[in-house]
């Protein structure tokens, strides 16, 4: 058996934010994730100024670069506004390699189907022991469901559910638009060109909106898809979109229990207005790791809730709910 300090379920930004400052602080700790990085993640990658900052980006050797915009060109049901929005935009299958593999701690692949107790100890799978346990796997991660979800589970009209696509694609326009509330849908739409040379576009809603009003995310992708070809933002492109779900900021029970942590989308702290997970993932990874570095309380309440850069994030939260 491989014993060590921590055990982190999940090697995205939440994971490996925790295992980089857990081993600043001189404590081993190892990750498990079922899939091999570099891996495919559809995500439009937001990522805010201040989380750049946080991790050292910018100083810390990133080879792949990042899109930064100043503006967001915004359709608020039909009415089209330019706003200021300082943010940036990475590739999720570059920068969560990256993060993995500055974090330093031991990986190993391996798809987490048990936990138990044994004494103080948490045992994964009877192959790997720790007296610290950090759920950074997701919205389904193993230690969510096995030690938090039976006395907490998430409210359903909470769940967002997104079908996306990231593809190289020789732009000519590039601005940041995003389209709420088109067509009926509770929530919005994207255009958003990254750096060399790539684009990620994508829907994204509340499930249990879509099911009340007999419609399905499906109906809006399509209509995403003419939408471009109508505005040349994108032509004869032969689309293989791929869905994703997430649950949006709200008050579980418990994000802690004994010395098991839960971070990220595994805790549910996407943003109210964007959905933005990759923030608040790597703070809570982060608050996670210096709760079990130094005893202190691990709470998520300096997280913001809505992102930070985007003006109207408050009413368009509102509208939402």
């Amino acid at each position: 058996m491989i014993e060590t300090d921590v055990i982190i379920v999940g090697g995205g930004p939440g994971g490996s934010a925790c295992a980089w400052r857990l081993r600043q602080n001189n404590i081993h700790c190892l990750i498990l994730d079922s899939q091999r990085f570099p891996r495919f993640k559809p995500c439009a990658g937001w990522i805010t100024p201040e989380i750049v900052k946080e991790i050292d980006l910018a100083n810390a050797g990133y080879p792949y670069g990042f899109s930064t915009y100043t503006s967001s060109t915004v359709y608020i049901r039909g009415l089209k506004l330019k706003l200021p929005s300082y943010q940036h935009a990475i590739r999720r299958y570059e920068f969560d390699d990256w993060l993995l593999k500055r974090a330093g701690a031991p990986v190993y692949e391996h798809a987490v189907k048990a936990i138990t107790r044994d004494g103080d100890s948490y045992v994964v799978d009877g192959e790997y022991c720790a007296r610290y346990l950090v759920g950074a796997g997701g919205t389904h991660c193993p230690v969510y469901r096995t030690l938090f979800k039976p006395d907490g589970p998430r409210a359903k009209e909470k769940l967002v559910v997104a079908q996306e696509e990231e593809f190289p694609y020789p732009y000519t326009d590039a601005a940041l638009r995003l389209w709420f509330f088109e067509n009926h849908l509770p929530g919005y739409a994207w255009y958003v060109p990254k750096v060399n040379g790539y684009l990620n576009v994508g829907v994204g809603g509340f499930e249990e909106k879509l099911k009340a009003n007999g419609d399905s995310l499906k109906n809006h992708w399509n209509h995403l898809v003419e939408k471009l070809e109508r505005m040349g933002l994108v032509r004869d492109h032969e689309y293989k979109p791929s869905g994703h779900s997430y649950f949006v900021r709200q008050r579980l029970p418990e994000i802690r229990r004994e010395n098991a942590f839960l971070v990220g989308d595994a805790a549910g702290l996407a943003t109210l207005d964007l959905g933005e997970g990759i923030s608040p993932a790597i703070r809570s990874g982060l608050l996670a790791a210096e709760a079990i570095a130094h005893g202190t309380d691990y709470s998520v309440d300096s997280i913001p809730k809505y992102s930070q850069p985007f003006p109207v994030g408050r009413l368009l939260a509102s509208t939402f709910s």
